[in-house]
């Protein structure tokens, strides 16, 4: 298997929302940095690369303390890689959020397509235009994100001892908060979301401490880390858990 490739087609009309020369740019930045396979080849709609052995992980797998370590340490890895040429990055998020929004307003269709009892259109463009004002307060850090790290995205090496992120169609600088926070939403899984398997208080406490200590580690941060730093990062992480358009927006893809 160590000389395995993977082919992947791009999905109908992913070209939508998903910017490819921007995820051909991100894999070759996260494979500069130990952080993706070898990208061997691009062609028009797909890529061609190493295979990642291992297993796509499932919600029953996420909670498992050994794992979730492994995962928060790999996410620190992400958010430490340096901008281009020391730049200040930008977050991307509400730019998105505004296509994906402006998307879903030009089908003249989706009216008839809309879930019953699902906020209007109105009601979500209201909504986002609250969370821009308040959310940038909260000054989470702008990093380098996953932006997608749902459960089937990281891949369990058990042989070699560490988890590995795919599936980079969505990488791009965003609030740190931001990150974890859509990743502790997949908690409750995708086609079927089971919101009581969110991870509780305690259970994010004991993640963000795992996070924050291979993120300092990672940035040559003196001194130990402090409680006070934990209890930020979750009163910031739940507070990011309000931006997510993702359910609206790919039942008007699947329908």
């Amino acid at each position: 298997m160590d000389d395995a490739v993977l082919v992947r087609i791009y999905g109908k009309r992913t070209e939508l929302f998903v910017n490819r020369e921007d995820e051909v740019t991100s894999f070759q930045l996260l494979g500069a940095h130990g952080c993706a396979p070898a990208l061997y080849c691009t062609f028009q709609n797909g890529l061609c690369y190493q295979f990642m052995r291992g297993l796509a992980l499932g919600p029953e797998h996420v909670r498992d303390t050994q794992i979730f370590r492994l995962i928060a340490h790999e996410m620190a890895r992400y958010h430490c890689i340096p901008a281009h040429n020391g730049c200040i990055p930008k977050s991307g998020l509400w730019q998105k959020l505004d296509k994906y929004l402006s998307i879903l307003n030009i089908d003249e269709g989706l009216p008839d397509r809309w879930p019953a009892g699902a906020p209007s259109l109105k009601d979500l463009e209201n909504e986002l235009s609250w969370l821009k004002k308040y959310l940038p307060t909260l000054e989470s850090p702008i990093v380098l994100c996953h932006n997608d790290l749902l459960c089937k995205n990281v891949i369990y090496n058990e042989e070699e001892g560490h988890v590995r992120f795919i599936d980079y169609e969505y990488t791009g600088y965003n609030y740190q908060a931001y990150d974890i926070a859509n990743h502790f939403n997949e908690f409750a899984g995708v086609s079927e979301p089971d919101y009581r398997l969110f991870p509780g208080r305690q259970a994010q406490l004991h993640w963000l401490r795992h996070y924050l200590e291979a993120y300092r580690r990672m940035k040559n941060e003196e001194g130990d880390l402090q409680e006070e730093e934990v209890e930020d990062l979750y009163a910031q992480v739940n507070q990011f858990v309000l931006v997510s358009l993702w359910p609206f927006f790919f039942f008007n893809f699947t329908v």
